[in-house]
């Protein structure tokens, strides 16, 4: 297993990037703040999982061992495959998903695409004390006009378009609870308030 690497950005797209390792650039599928964490020329470090599919070897990157460690984690719920845990964590946050199982607040967990009830109650009964208590830290953030930028790519990779993105920032940008005026907004509070206004929308 492939558990980290470290290396290069080469290059950084919505939900991807590539991480040059001993000359040789590897693929890394990844959330939207993962990419926006990810700076082309930096020298990083990043969590990993490889994925072994009979026609595919794809590999998975991951700010740091708790969200890699998630992401493990929620796919062994029945009926949850990479693709859906991806898109969990890029709408939670790992202490997010901990507070949604320990209040089994399912609302919070249909919000991510491709979730339905079903999958929801399955996520509570089946990972309930398996992930731990949520931690007393903030979640991660990404600063200043970025912010925009971030919510169009996290929707556009899980399936929704530019005007739907530009549509759900047009609702959320004047909530002060997201951080956004000050500068410092919590991207993934930002990303399901633009969700949720979708699916009201």
């Amino acid at each position: 297993m492939i558990s980290s690497i470290t290396g290069e950005v080469a290059w950084v797209g919505v939900d991807r990037m590539v991480v040059t390792v001993g000359g040789v650039g590897l693929s890394l599928m990844c959330t939207p703040q993962t990419a926006m964490a990810a700076r082309p020329g930096a020298h990083q470090t990043f969590a990993t999982v490889l994925i072994v599919r009979e026609d595919s070897l794809t590999l998975f990157g991951f700010e740091d061992i708790d969200a890699r460690d998630t992401f493990e984690a929620v796919q062994t719920v029945s009926g949850i495959g990479p693709r859906i845990a991806l898109a969990l964590l890029a709408t939670l946050t790992p202490d997010e998903l901990r507070r949604a199982i320990q209040s089994s607040d399912h609302a919070a967990l249909t919000a991510v695409p491709g979730i339905g009830a079903k999958g929801a109650q399955r996520i509570v009964l089946e990972l309930s004390g398996r992930l731990g208590p949520p931690s007393t830290s903030g979640s991660s953030s990404a600063g200043g006009s970025d912010w925009r930028e971030g919510v169009y790519a996290g929707l556009e990779s899980l399936g929704w378009s530019r005007r739907d993105g530009e549509r759900a920032v047009s609702i959320i940008a004047d909530r002060d609870d997201l951080g956004i005026e000050s500068g410092t907004p919590d991207m993934a509070a930002v990303l399901k308030a633009a969700l949720q206004a979708l699916d009201r929308g």
